[in-house]
């Protein structure tokens, strides 16, 4: 069997949601979002704890609100929303095979949207060591047994990670009657922006940084952590779990047998200033092109997309000469977008994302031939949005690869924690 649609979007999340109901609202037709699990909303499901929606919808809203509201407003909107719908292939020219209910069939879009988000990544992608018992879960694992299922999985367990999820993981913890034992940062300082420094402290959860050497031990169940300080002295902390937060990783496990080029830096699609793909039938948006942004940035975005969504269904799809963007410094993990599309109409990405392997002070470049088109002041960590403008890039054309490099001043690793 097999049936078409104008625009097919892969994830029902905030991105999709959000991609899908702008279309709508732009006139588009035939918009279906395929999401695999039975209800639509995403990640936000299942976080029943504030704040989402500030940017939004001017409210502030827990994680299960936000995600109904999200739903309300794509079907109001005459979107297509059809759950427990997983997609197993994607085919060149926007064909993807679908299976819904044993049953399966072929979708012919005109335009692909890929949403799918990011996981964190497993202990063993960590590498971290120790014995296997039972109590070791992720952020997002942690939230699906308490705000799902009502389970307490452990009363005193260790956070791995200092991003933003972390502090979401004791926000979960609070809301099940959950007391950390305590925080482990392998890097100098938390991840989370300033601000949300203090809330550990506030929630009476101590914090270790620079630590190494993690190891889990226990018979059957978590007992304890052990860990060397940043002195490099061997500490241990007792616990009856572990949670493994952050160091999210785009979830494209789709792209691996695709017409799709993936980018090994991000680990998500190699897009345009459009957020075309390499087949121009297919585009992407949202925490897929890289881990990780929160729901109101992902709502955003998703938006924009979708207004490019909507100019490039006037035009036949095709691919068009581009500038390659990459990275040229060890301190640097990856530049979104990779490609840029110089003669392209206005509509585009304004600005570039860039993220840090290190806590770096100094400047950030982009080159071309040993010619210098801009260069700015960089002073940040791990995990922090760092925006460049892509007009000097666009403007410079003809030009055929832009390197981004960095001159470190001096790397921030080696100052005290704060």
């Amino acid at each position: 069997m097999s049936e078409g649609c104008r625009v097919a979007i892969v994830g029902g999340g905030t991105a999709g949601l959000s991609l899908a109901t702008t279309l709508r609202r732009l006139g588009v037709s035939g918009i279906v979002v395929l999401e695999r699990e039975e209800d639509a909303g995403g990640v936000p499901r299942h976080c029943g704890h504030y704040p989402f929606g500030l940017r939004e919808f001017k409210r502030l809203l827990k994680g299960p609100d936000y995600a109904r509201r999200l739903v309300r407003e794509a079907i109001a909107a005459g979107v297509d929303i059809r759950t427990g719908t997983a997609v197993t292939k994607l085919h060149k020219g926007g064909r993807l095979s679908l299976v819904c209910g044993g049953e399966t069939y072929d979708l012919q879009a005109e335009r692909v949207v890929l949403c799918t988000g990011v996981r964190e990544a497993s202990r063993a992608q960590r590498l971290i060591s120790g014995d296997r018992p039972i109590g070791v879960m992720s952020t997002g694992a942690l939230q699906g047994m308490v705000f799902l299922q009502g389970l307490r999985p452990f009363h005193r367990p260790v956070i791995l990670g200092s991003e933003l999820v972390s502090l979401s993981a004791i926000m979960t913890c609070a809301h099940a009657g959950i007391k950390p034992a305590m925080m482990l940062e392998e890097g100098p300082r938390m991840l989370a922006r300033g601000f949300m420094r203090p809330f550990p402290a506030l929630r009476g959860v101590p914090m270790r940084f620079g630590v190494g050497n993690i190891r889990i031990l226990g018979n059957r169940r978590v007992e304890a952590v052990s860990y060397t300080d940043a002195g490099g002295l061997p500490r241990e902390v007792s616990c009856d779990g572990v949670i493994v937060s952050g160091r999210f990783r785009p979830e494209a496990a789709l792209m691996q047998d695709s017409p799709l080029e993936i980018d090994p830096d991000t680990g998500g699609p190699v897009i345009d200033q459009f957020g075309r793909c390499s087949d121009p039938h297919y585009f992407a948006s949202g925490n897929l092109l890289r881990p990780v942004e929160t729901s109101g940035w992902c709502w955003q975005e998703a938006r924009d997309t979708a207004k490019r969504v909507a100019a490039d269904l006037a035009q036949e799809a095709r691919a068009q000469a581009t500038v390659t963007l990459s990275v040229n410094s060890p301190e640097l993990r990856f530049v979104l977008p990779q490609r840029l599309v110089p003669d392209a109409p206005p509509g585009g990405m304004a600005q570039m994302q860039l993220r840090l392997n290190k806590p770096v002070s100094g400047r950030l470049y982009a080159t071309s031939g040993g010619q210098r088109l801009w260069s700015g002041a960089l002073n940040t960590v791990p995990e922090r949005r760092i925006l460049a403008p892509i007009g000097p890039i666009i403007t410079a054309a003809p030009i055929h690869e832009v390197l981004m490099e960095t001159s470190v001043v001096c790397s921030m690793e080696s100052r005290p924690p704060k």
